[in-house]
């Protein structure tokens, strides 16, 4: 055996490099090819057509009910308060009584006037007589003419008289009338300012207080910069306003829940208020069933508002830099770029976007972050599954009635 491998010297070599071979005949396929391995794959976004439309909008504002009748309830006579006759807080009719006071002594004023009265009618009466017989005795010239102004002037004075008798009984009935004190309107009532047995004067007159509830006013301020904001808007067509008249106004209650009747605007403050710099807005709505109540705190929605030709995007596709809002646009080979936009305000989960885009880009919505100008992207439509690749053809599940696998 030495003799052998000694007379052929190279067998050692020539083994060696048959085991290298195989060796590397079976080495791994990720061994041979690890540059292709280490190909990033390509990158899948979301994107969205941008469509213009016509998008209405709504505006809301803090807001609060006022009654559109609020009536104070008064004594109109001074006298003893006999007893309260409704119950506080309920809802009193017109010409529900409320209140009855002491009438004794308004009886007897009314008494006493109606005994003047009839005085002064017996008075009148007897001048009337006196005048009829002393006209033919002055034309026979058997009285004097100063006699005929006496009696003429007696007649007149007792006229007046009786007059003045008759106007001094209607106000004995009216203050008599006067301690039955009712409801003018119909409405809320509130408690009772004054107890039983208390003596009524001007200085606490004042008995309570009844609120018409249907209709009711539902009041809520604009301030200056905001007027301004929606005037520079119109001005740029970024918003197209109805009349005044024409808006609806949507009742917001505390819950979140829509209230089922629509109010119209009625009113609006001519002038600024000087110490807040808003101006009064006020719309009336039905309230038949008295769910809502003076002084309570809902949200306006006014509604009728368009943005004409306006585009949306969603939320997550705008992002800020240090220059300011912007969006990345999928442009020519399926390449990004970042495109500055100007945004508007919230519409839903939506973003206004007054400048920037045009109909017909594409917008990235979903994987954005890692995004680099100038990257070739693979897309996928917002809202499908369906995905497009760097050549801008679309791929999608295969479709049996047309021989796919």
């Amino acid at each position: 055996m030495e003799q052998r491998l000694h007379a052929n010297p190279s067998w050692p070599v020539r083994f060696l490099a048959t085991g290298m071979i195989l060796t590397v005949a079976f080495l791994p396929p990720a061994c041979k090819s690890k540059k292709e391995a280490s190909a990033p794959p390509p990158h899948v976004v979301t994107v969205m057509d941008i469509v213009q439309r016509d998008v209405p909008v709504a505006f809301e504002y803090v807001a609060q009910t006022q009654s559109s009748h609020l009536v104070n309830i008064q004594a109109r006579v001074s006298g003893f308060l006999d007893k309260r006759l409704y119950t506080e807080g309920a809802v009193v009719k017109e010409g529900q009584i409320l209140f009855q006071m002491d009438a004794k002594p308004f009886q007897v004023q009314l008494d006493q006037a109606k005994a003047a009265l009839a005085k002064q009618e017996a008075a009148l009466e007897t001048a009337r007589l006196n005048l009829e017989r002393t006209k033919p005795l002055t034309e026979q010239n058997a009285l004097s003419q100063k006699d005929l102004d006496d009696a003429t002037g007696q007649y007149q004075s007792a006229a007046a008289a009786t007059e003045q008798a008759k106007a001094q009984v209607e106000s004995a009935k009216l203050n008599l009338s006067y301690t039955t004190i009712t409801s003018p309107v119909t409405g809320v009532s509130s408690s009772a300012r004054q107890t039983d047995g208390t003596y009524i004067n001007p200085q606490n007159s004042l008995l309570t207080t009844v609120a018409v509830l249907s209709p009711i006013w539902v009041n809520f301020s604009l301030s200056e910069n905001e007027m301004y904001k929606y005037r520079g808007q119109q001005a740029k067509g970024l918003l197209r306003i109805p009349d005044f008249k024409d808006y609806e106004v949507e009742i917001i209650l505390v819950d979140g829940s829509v209230y089922p009747y629509i109010g119209k605007m009625t009113f609006a403050e001519p002038s600024y208020n000087a110490q807040t710099g808003t101006f009064l807005i006020r719309a009336t709505v039905h309230n038949p069933e008295g769910v809502l109540r003076p002084n309570q705190y809902v949200r306006a929605r006014l509604k009728g508002a368009v943005r004409p030709k306006a585009i949306l995007v969603p939320q997550q596709a705008v992002q800020q830099g240090s220059k300011g809002h912007f969006v990345w646009v999928v442009g020519k080979e399926s390449k990004v770029e970042q495109r500055p936009v100007v945004v508007g305000d919230w519409h839903g989960d939506d973003w206004f976007i007054y400048e920037g885009l045009r109909s017909g880009e594409q917008v990235v919505i979903d994987g954005a972050l890692t995004l680099r100008p100038g990257m070739t992207v693979t897309m996928k439509t917002y809202g499908t599954g369906q995905t497009s690749g760097a050549a801008g053809g679309t791929s999608s599940k295969p479709d049996p009635a047309k021989g796919g696998k």
